[in-house]
């Protein structure tokens, strides 16, 4: 792995790639270790779907809806519970294959606690800390948008766990930076930047909502440029703190990629791109290869930030 260019990194986790396949897209991580054509060297990590402490069936249909250049979610959370998950699910994943991230989300700070101190007496490589979830109609949002409660969520999962912690952030926010400030003085490791945006569509033939729970999470390439910016502003408060970032939101080719890791992203997270074309990775890495052999790069880390303003 020494000689592959795209080695990446992340909190002291060791990565063949820094793309990261984004929470609730790929379900527990073998719904997309299974696809044929699938490498472990694809992919750095995985993290897996957002998991409470105990079941959610989650909203009510329709959940996704198709938009103009991207997708409404309103999932709710739908999971078996933590419990489940650390002894049911995390023995069957393979972590000599790739890096598995874990993803805690809550309605209390109370429940974030529980959920992260399961997971910290697991073999889960890292901890994603779902602050800011727009589809629930509890918890997330309440706690992503506010900064004071967004440090009182990090401190409160840091006390559970020596894992590396990673806090996703919202764009639904009015200062981005100062949120990310606080997190970093309450104890994150690194920030995922950004979570959906919250949007809505109408069915006009019978003039209500399509997403059932009215609300959901909008994705894909319609978001990338607000997603850029955040990427770019939270890197000028965490790059001081050598705390580094996944940038996310609508990435589907190795240029969007490219201008993530320029802005400040350490690592590049795929999601909404996976639905319709599930290898996309393979094209994403060998465009972030070509890009640094031309440039002579010999790392992905050396690309990281130079934007020239």
């Amino acid at each position: 792995m020494a000689n592959n260019p795209l080695h990446t990194e992340f909190c002291g986790l060791s990565m063949a790639s820094p793309i990261v396949l984004l929470s609730g897209c790929v379900g527990f991580g073998e719904e997309y270790t299974r696809v044929h054509g699938f490498s472990n060297t694809d992919v750095g990590a995985v993290c897996l779907k957002g998991t409470t402490g105990d079941l959610r069936l989650g909203n009510a249909p329709h959940r996704v809806c198709e938009t103009p250049d991207g997708m409404l979610n309103a999932i709710g959370l739908q999971n078996p519970g933590v419990d489940t998950v650390v002894d049911e699910i995390l023995p069957g994943l393979d972590f000599s294959e790739t890096r598995f991230i874990a993803n805690v989300s809550g309605s209390t700070v109370e429940e974030y606690e529980r959920v992260t101190e399961r997971f910290d007496d697991s073999d889960i490589d890292a901890i994603e800390i779902n602050i800011s979830c727009p589809n629930v109609k509890e918890g997330g949002v309440a706690f992503g948008n506010d900064p004071e409660m967004s440090a009182r969520v990090v401190a409160a999962c840091r006390a559970k766990t020596n894992k590396p912690l990673i806090t996703k952030l919202s764009p639904n926010q009015t200062d981005i930076q100062t949120n990310a400030r606080l997190c970093i003085e309450a104890g994150t490791d690194a920030f995922a930047c950004i979570n959906t945006l919250m949007g809505m569509a109408i069915d006009t033939a019978s003039r209500r909502p399509v997403i059932g729970n009215t609300q959901g999470g909008l994705s894909g390439p319609a978001i990338k440029p607000i997603a850029l910016l955040k990427v770019h502003q939270v890197y000028q408060v965490a790059g001081r703190h050598n705390v580094p970032i996944i940038g996310q939101g609508g990435i589907t080719t190795a240029n969007d990629a490219l201008e993530f890791l320029i802005a400040g992203a350490a690592a590049v997270g795929v999601g909404t791109a996976l639905f319709y074309d599930p290898l996309v990775c393979k094209k994403i890495n060998a465009g972030i290869a070509a890009y640094l052999a031309r440039h002579e790069f010999t790392s992905v880390a050396q690309l990281v930030g130079t934007l020239e303003t």
